[in-house]
């Protein structure tokens, strides 16, 4: 059982940038993106894992070879596939589909949250089986849904909890309850 799981997202890329709904494209960091990666490596200097996966997107490998890791590539960790919907902004989506959130609505050939919620149960199940603490290399709402299901909630409960590109997140234990230990730490 790891102690912790360490979430890291990626640094800005151009679309997380304008707010573009950004899942299969593979776009690598901006200059600001990467001076984020940098900057998260004093968030991990000097801390051991036991295992470090990362999506396979370059954007997210980008990332954790930035901070001096070198990852796993997991599947289960790509973004949540925003189907017709990628590319867009939440707003142009919603002239199409009025109230639509990527948690609450339907996504036209994309995926489900229960089927993000399924690949997130499938990185917990890998992460509990390390001999330590773990890092998860990934995106906003792949890691929004983890930390959801971490704590019990259902998949649509990564809603609650905004995330910012480059930023650290830990899960952990308090006593035998999954709590969140940090959330959404920049630099």
């Amino acid at each position: 059982m790891p102690s912790e799981i360490w979430l890291v997202r990626h640094g800005e890329t151009e679309w997380s940038r304008s707010g573009q709904h950004t899942s299969r494209t593979d776009l690598p960091l901006t200059p600001e993106g990467e001076r984020q990666a940098e900057s998260l490596k004093g968030m991990l200097a000097g801390h051991r894992f036991a295992l470090v996966l990362s999506s396979p997107l370059k954007r997210a490998v980008e990332t954790c070879r930035m901070v001096g890791l070198t990852p796993e590539l997991s599947d289960d960790l790509r973004e949540w596939d925003y189907g017709d919907y990628e590319g867009l902004t939440t707003a142009e989506i919603q002239k199409r589909a009025p109230g639509w959130t990527i948690f609450t609505g339907a996504v036209p050939n994309g995926e489900t949250a229960e089927q993000v919620g399924a690949r997130a149960d499938r990185v917990i199940a890998r992460a509990l089986a390390a001999d330590g603490d773990v890092a998860l290399f990934g995106h906003g709402h792949l890691s929004r849904v983890l930390a959801a299901r971490w704590i019990g909630l259902e998949p649509s409960g990564g809603r609650l909890l905004a995330l910012s590109t480059a930023s650290l997140s830990v899960l952990g234990y308090e006593h035998e309850t999954r709590v969140i230990r940090l959330w959404n730490q920049t630099s």
